[in-house]
């Protein structure tokens, strides 16, 4: 499996509005790009979030199937739309063990 998750510093013009047409995005994205196990759009409820409140959390087949969604219109869309109300965000990608393995997966070249 294949992890993106991006965590967003949203701006004050971010309303309630700008949320449903997220959540619309984020629809199209779940109808029409293959490969996807999870896709969401929600609120960080973590109380050390620093202030990167919102997320879009991807799970994908692979990273294959993340790279076509990279270069898809449903997502080249939603970041358009998005970008002028993100003040700040961080991203993580990585392939993820399955359930039950204990290797760790870090950075190339990073010691163990």
């Amino acid at each position: 499996m294949f992890y993106h998750i991006v965590m967003m510093q949203l701006t004050d013009a971010a309303g309630a509005d700008f949320h449903r047409q997220v959540e619309a995005h984020a629809e199209r994205v779940r109808e029409e790009c293959g490969g996807l196990r999870q896709y969401a759009y929600c609120g960080n409820v973590a109380s050390r979030g620093k202030g990167y409140a919102h997320v879009v959390l991807a799970v994908f087949d692979s990273a294959d199937a993340h790279e076509r969604y990279q270069v898809s219109p449903p997502h080249q869309a939603m970041k358009a739309y998005m970008m002028p109300f993100i003040a700040d965000l961080v991203v993580f990608d990585s392939d993820v063990p399955d359930a039950g393995a204990t290797a760790w997966r870090g950075s190339p070249g990073a010691p163990a």
